[in-house]
C-alpha cells in the first residue's frame, strides 16, 4: 500500500488549518480575505474568493498542451468542465524567483477564460511544500487543475510519493478536469520523460544511444484516465522531438512488456482535448498538430551504447479535422500517416515526418 493513500489525503484535508480563518479572543472563528503570500517552502497567489461554495457539477476532461504559447480554447475548456468554479494552478521552481505578474494564469482564468469563482496558484520551492496541510487543503477544493510549464524534474522530485501526488490522482477520480502545458504536459502520461539529469534530451543523442544517461523515464506517477498507456512529449515539431519519442516508446515497451505504449507529441501553441469517453480532438485555435507514435514490433537493435535500429513505427499527424479514440486506439481522419524506420540511429527513409526526426543545432536562446 502507498504510504500516502487517498484516505490519508482526505484526513489531512479535515485536519488542515484553514488559511482563510483566524481565531479571535473569544475562541470563535472569523473569516478573513484570502491574500497572496510567500512562504519558505511555497508561494501562494489568489484571484477571487476560494471560500465560496464549489461548483455544483464538474466533468472529466484532459487538456494536453504543447507549450510555447496559450490556446485560449483549451483553458476555457478547463474552466467550463470545472463548472466555472475553483481553479488551482501548480508550478515548481528551485528558488523564490517566480513573478506572479509574469503570465498570470489566475487572472486570465478569472477574466478571459472563465469566469471562474477563484483561481489559486501554488509555486513549490521544494518537496516539503507537498506535505503542508495548507497546500493539500487548496488542492482538495479544486474544481479544475492546471499544471504549468517549467521543469518536469521538479514536479517528480517534489510530488512523487507525497500527498500532492495522491491529491492529483484523487481529483481525476472525482470526474474533474486537469490540464498541463510544456513540463505540465510531460508528466501527465502514465509514462513520462522526467529530465531528472537537468538537461533536455536531444533526438540525435537518444537515437545514437537509447540508454544514454539523460534518457530518464518514469512510470506510475499520475494515473489519468485514458492515458494509462501513453507517454507525452512537448514543443514537438519546433524542437524536432520525434526521434526521442520513438526511443522513449521503444525503451518502455522493452522494460514494460504490457505497456503497448502510445507516444503523443504536441506542437507549440497547440492542444489536444480529451473528453470523458476518451475521444481526443485538437482545440480550436491550435497552430500545430498532435503526433501519434505507435511501434508495431520490437526493435532490431536496442542495446546500451549502440544506435537504435527499428522498423514498422506508425506515425500519425492529427490536425483539427482528426481525432484519436484513446479507448479503442482508432484514429479518425488523420492529416498524415506513415510507417517509418530507424537504421543505425538515423531515419531509414524520407517521409513527411523526417524534418522533425532530429536536429543538429540547438538554438542558444531556447528555454
Amino acid at each position: 500500500m502507498r504510504p500516502y493513500s487517498y484516505r490519508m489525503v482526505f484526513l489531512a484535508l479535515l485536519c488542515a488549518t484553514s488559511i482563510a480563518s483566524i481565531t479571535g479572543a473569544t475562541g470563535s472563528e472569523r473569516k478573513i480575505e484570502a491574500h497572496d503570500y510567500r512562504d519558505k517552502n511555497f508561494d501562494y497567489f489568489v484571484t477571487g474568493d476560494p471560500y465560496q461554495p464549489r461548483a455544483s457539477h464538474t466533468e472529466f476532461m484532459l487538456a494536453l498542451m504543447g507549450g510555447g504559447g496559450s490556446v485560449d480554447a483549451a483553458y476555457a475548456a478547463i474552466a467550463s468542465h470545472a463548472g466555472h468554479g475553483h481553479i488551482v494552478i501548480l508550478r515548481a521552481v528551485s528558488d523564490d524567483s517566480f513573478d506572479p505578474d509574469d503570465g498570470s494564469y489566475g487572472k486570465s482564468f478569472a477574466n478571459e477564460w472563465g469566469p471562474v469563482i477563484s483561481a489559486e496558484t501554488v509555486v513549490f520551492h521544494n518537496r516539503a511544500a507537498s506535505f503542508d496541510p495548507r497546500v493539500i487543503e487548496i488542492l482538495g477544493r479544486a474544481d479544475g487543475i492546471f499544471l504549468a510549464g517549467g521543469d518536469q524534474g521538479n514536479y517528480i522530485r517534489y510530488w512523487k510519493g507525497t500527498p500532492v501526488q495522491d491529491a492529483l490522482n484523487a481529483h481525476v477520480l472525482a470526474d474533474r478536469p486537469i490540464g498541463g502545458s510544456s513540463a505540465g504536459l510531460a508528466i501527465m502520461g502514465h509514462y513520462s520523460y522526467t529530465s531528472l539529469d537537468g538537461g533536455s534530451m536531444e533526438s540525435k543523442t537518444a537515437l545514437a544511444d537509447p540508454f544514454d544517461s539523460g534518457v530518464t523515464l518514469e512510470n506510475n506517477f499520475l494515473r489519468l484516465r485514458w492515458l494509462e498507456h501513453v507517454i507525452t512529449d512537448t514543443h514537438f515539431s519546433k524542437r524536432c522531438r520525434l526521434g526521442r519519442l520513438i526511443v522513449f516508446s521503444a525503451r518502455i515497451d522493452r522494460e514494460q512488456p504490457t505497456a503497448r505504449v502510445l507516444g503523443i507529441g504536441l506542437d507549440e501553441n497547440s492542444a489536444l482535448l480529451v473528453d470523458a469517453d476518451g475521444l481526443g480532438r485538437m482545440a480550436t485555435g491550435s497552430a500545430g498538430s498532435a503526433w501519434l507514435v505507435k511501434p508495431q514490433r520490437p526493435p532490431t537493435i536496442l542495446v546500451r551504447g549502440q544506435p537504435l535500429t527499428m522498423s514498422d513505427i506508425r506515425i500519425t499527424r492529427l490536425d483539427q479535422r482528426g481525432s484519436i479514440d484513446l479507448k479503442t486506439g482508432k484514429i479518425g481522419n488523420p492529416a498524415d500517416e506513415t510507417t517509418d524506420a530507424i537504421l543505425r540511429g538515423r531515419p531509414a527513409r524520407v517521409s513527411f515526418a523526417s524534418p522533425i526526426m532530429m536536429r543538429s543545432v540547438v538554438p542558444p536562446d531556447e528555454s
